[in-house]
């Protein structure tokens, strides 16, 4: 089975239902499949062996998703925030590719592509879509869907190779058919090159539920939206959450019944505000990757409402867990002395899954799954004895300072407890004496002072002397990607800066 057929369903089960876009204006799942019927008819004339998208996110994105599909090539969202030799660099890995950019082109040169905007694309698409014929999908079930590149926070992009079953899987596994209520509106915030943005295409789209797009991300245009759209499901990354609770705006949001985060840690204070503001919304914690075609673990609504009701010490930690594996999906914690041992619950060591949407596998570099089918996410974490998926942060973060690792995620949501601190961040900068030191950089909220040593005082009270920083900064922004996610790298340099100049 294939992306193909998914919305072959949806055309058929509820073709004349508008899946995609504003209400007044948007795309029915019929004239979707319409076009991706035309879209595939011109990929297949020009040869393109992928289909490249270099622009924001919208209802031509989900059209070009299900094109490549029909025309049996990969679809591959790119960064369009990137630099001209930065896209040039990633387009070479695929020749003979269709190029789909803004209004305004590209400086890209591909002499054996053709370029086009999504504009034109999609308007010569529809108009073939009456004189082409529905059926006609080449892609195999295991021939790749997607190629999405990490976001290079720590290391240079890996170009992330999903097959159509990974995805199919993970749709058929997590949505019924045709489930949402013919009203149902999904908003999205996330970029095009997110795997956040290919799953909820087809998760809304096999629901029935229609999906619209706020590309230009401010937490009062967010609550506006929710109330003109009457979003009834939401999708956000932790710092938009916190941008919308701190909007000075109209909060309230009548037609809103669920809204999923995640993408990065979420601090708890702002999620304990969403839910004292909104108590009649389902609020669910998602933890997926790229590499895993997006969702594997889910804290539900009921633990959540469980959580910020209650005085158990049990209940409220599981506030600051992921939930517990989705149907079909194996989560095993593994230890780092390199025997491959499972540990036992309570006992930290590096998240392992394992399940049919499980890729593990990067374009011109070939599986990474172990022989029994399992992928190292390079999270840490540990699973509690109920089965509760705790992720303490990337391996590639650990700080070793004298010899003893630490998670910067712990201090990190210590900092961000105290009022007045927006974000914040912990990095290890390279020490003679200690291999590592601690630093961290911190963001005031507006009208704030903020105070380095009161700070470095509370987290030695929190936690030990030993995870307190040495040394604190207050920055005006913390350098974060589109989805949320810290880039340390860039941190790790304007520290190193800031040490040189001092």
């Amino acid at each position: 089975m294939n992306l193909s057929m998914l919305l072959d369903m949806a055309a058929d089960g509820f073709g004349d239902r508008v899946v995609l876009g504003r209400q007044d204006s948007g795309l029915t799942a019929e004239r979707v499949r319409a076009a991706a019927c035309g879209g595939a008819a011109m990929l297949r004339e020009q040869g393109a062996g992928a289909l490249i998208y270099l622009d924001v996110n919208g209802p031509t994105f989900a059209v070009a998703l299900f094109a490549a599909a029909r025309a049996g090539i990969p679809l591959v969202p790119i960064n369009y925030r990137l630099s001209a030799a930065q896209q040039a660099q990633l387009v070479a890995h695929h020749p003979r590719a269709t190029i789909l950019t803004g209004p305004e082109g590209t400086q890209l040169q591909v002499p054996d592509g053709t370029i086009l905007t999504t504009t034109q694309w999609l308007a010569e698409a529809t108009s073939r879509a009456d004189t082409v014929p529905a059926d006609g999908s080449v892609a195999e079930s295991s021939s790749p869907a997607v190629v999405i590149y990490t976001s290079g926070t720590t290391a240079e992009p890996k170009g992330v190779l999903l097959r159509h079953d990974n995805l199919v899987s993970y749709v058929l596994g997590t949505v019924e058919f045709a489930g949402a209520e013919p009203g149902d509106t999904a908003l999205v915030s996330v970029p095009p090159y997110h795997i956040a943005a290919v799953a909820n295409v087809i998760t809304n789209l096999y629901a029935g539920r229609r999906c619209i797009v706020l590309e230009q991300f401010t937490g009062e245009q967010w609550l506006e939206l929710v109330r003109s759209e009457s979003v009834t499901h939401a999708l956000v990354v932790p710092t938009m959450l916190a941008r919308i609770m701190s909007a000075d705006a109209d909060h309230s949001v009548p037609s809103l019944r669920s809204l999923a985060y995640g993408g990065a840690p979420m601090p708890t204070k702002v999620i304990e505000a969403a839910l004292l503001a909104w108590p009649s919304v389902n609020f669910a914690n998602a933890y997926g990757l790229t590499e895993t075609s997006s969702t594997v673990a889910v804290l539900g609504p009921d633990e959540h409402r469980a959580a910020i009701g209650s005085d158990d010490p049990k209940q409220r930690a599981r506030m600051s867990s992921v939930g517990r594996p989705v149907p079909g999906v194996e989560i095993e914690i593994r230890g780092t002395d390199g025997t491959g041992e499972a540990l036992s619950p309570g006992q930290v060591g590096r998240i392992w899954v394992r399940g049919d949407q499980v890729s593990g596998e990067y374009a011109g570099a070939g599986s990474v799954l172990d022989p029994q089918g399992w992928f190292d996410t390079r999270d840490e974490g540990y699973l509690d004895e109920d089965g509760y998926l705790f992720v303490g942060g990337r391996t590639d973060d650990t700080i070793i300072r004298g010899g003893e690792n630490i998670a910067p995620a712990e201090i990190e949501e210590a900092i961000l407890a105290l009022d007045g601190v927006d974000d914040a961040v912990v990095v290890g900068v390279p020490d003679l004496e200690w291999g590592q030191r601690l630093e961290s950089a911190v963001v005031a909220a507006a009208g704030v002072t903020l105070d380095p040593e009161a700070i470095r005082e509370h987290v030695r009270t929190q936690l030990r002397s030993s995870k307190t920083p040495d040394h604190i900064v207050v920055w005006d922004e913390l350098p974060r990607t589109e989805t949320g996610k810290i880039i340390r790298k860039r941190v790790l340099e304007r520290m190193a800066l800031d040490d040189a100049s001092s």
